[in-house]
C-alpha cells in the first residue's frame, strides 16, 4: 500500500509546514498531501478557514493580509508556506497531492503547476483532489493531462462511478465509510482506492486485507514500520 503523508507528517510536526513535509519524506512517505487556499491572489498551504487551531493567532483567514499571514507562527517557528515553496522542497522526490479547499484555488493551482511543468516537472508529479467535484471537472476539461483524485466522505449510490466520470485516477474515501463493495467497484472501474485518515495499526491491517491501494496517514514512519513487517 502507498504511504501518503497527510498534511505532511502532521503527527510529529506542525501540519502543512515545510518541516512536516521534509519529515514525511525522511520517514519514507511515498506521496505527500497538502491543502491549499487562495488568499489575495496567492496560494497558501493551509487547511482551516481560521488561524486559531494551527497558528499563534486567532481569527478568520480573511481578516489577515497575506503579509501578516506569512508572519504567523504555524508551529515550531514555521511560517505558512506557499504551494510553490512546497513543490520546490519536494523537487519531484514523490508525487504531491494538492487538495483544493476553496473555489479560487483551482485556477491558481493550475497556473502554478503549469509553471513547474514548463521547468521540467511532469503532470504525474501532481495529484489534484477536492470534495468540490465541479472544480475537478472544470480543471480536467481545461488540462486533460492533470491527474485527478476524487474525494468523498461517504459511499454514494453508484459507488465509484462519479470518480470515473470525472476522469479521476483514484477515489479518496473516508475511513469511517469504507466497505468492500466500494473498493471492489472502484477496482473494477480501473481506479485506485486511497483511504483517509488512518493512524491505527488495526486499521492498517484491515484496509490492507480489503485491498486498499494506499492510506493517508499522520504517521508515515509508524505506517512504514508496520508495512515492513507484512513483507517479512
Amino acid at each position: 500500500m502507498l504511504c501518503i503523508a497527510h498534511r505532511g507528517a502532521r503527527g510529529d510536526a506542525p501540519e502543512n509546514t515545510l518541516q512536516a513535509i521534509e519529515l514525511a519524506l525522511a520517514q519514507g512517505a511515498e506521496a505527500v498531501e497538502i491543502d491549499v487556499r487562495a488568499h489575495e491572489g496567492e496560494l497558501i498551504v493551509f487547511h482551516d478557514e481560521t488561524v486559531d487551531r494551527t497558528t499563534n493567532a486567532q481569527g478568520e483567514l480573511t481578516e489577515f493580509s497575506f503579509s501578516l499571514l506569512r508572519q504567523l507562527d504555524a508551529g515550531n517557528g514555521q511560517s505558512i508556506p506557499l504551494l510553490a515553496e512546497v513543490i520546490e522542497l519536494i523537487n519531484r522526490r514523490v508525487p504531491l497531492n494538492i487538495e483544493l479547499k476553496d473555489d479560487d484555488s483551482a485556477q491558481l493551482s493550475l497556473q502554478v503547476i503549469e509553471r513547474f511543468i514548463s521547468r521540467g516537472w511532469q503532470y504525474s508529479d501532481f495529484i489534484i483532489s477536492s470534495f468540490f467535484h465541479p472544480l475537478l471537472k472544470t480543471l480536467k476539461q481545461q488540462q486533460p493531462k492533470l491527474v485527478i483524485g476524487a474525494l468523498s466522505a461517504g459511499v454514494l449510490v453508484d459507488y465509484a462511478l462519479f470518480a470515473k466520470q470525472l476522469g479521476a485516477v483514484s477515489i479518496n474515501l473516508c475511513s469511517d465509510s469504507i466497505n468492500q463493495a466500494i473498493i471492489d467497484d472502484a477496482h473494477a472501474r480501473g481506479l485506485k482506492v486511497y483511504i483517509y485518515t488512518v493512524n491505527d495499526v488495526r486499521e492498517f491491517s484491515q484496509f490492507h486485507k480489503m485491498g486498499a491501494d494506499g492510506l493517508f496517514t499522520d504517521f508515515p514512519l509508524k505506517f512504514k514500520q508496520w508495512l515492513s513487517t507484512q513483507a517479512s
